[in-house]
């Protein structure tokens, strides 16, 4: 069963509840102070730089090459 987190729109507070999906839509009928919260989303993170393979920066290379105007510097 998931956990769901919830926003007081009078108060501010922000509460969790584990329940079925079942007792999600009874749960919101009982409570229309609270509204759904996803404000403590988990994101990716990425470390560092992400390296580009040999062949895709030998192709932006080409490019940059065809269009000097561009600014493809990073990629290559």
């Amino acid at each position: 069963m998931p956990t769901y987190e919830w926003i007081n729109k009078e108060t501010g507070e922000i509460t969790s509840n584990y329940m079925s999906i079942k007792d999600l839509d009874k749960y919101k009928e009982e409570h229309p102070e609270l509204e759904r919260y996803f404000g403590n989303q988990n994101v990716a993170t990425v470390y560092g730089k992400p390296k580009q393979s040999d062949g895709f920066k030998s192709v932006m290379q080409k490019i940059q090459s065809a269009h000097p105007g561009a600014n493809l510097s990073r990629f290559t």
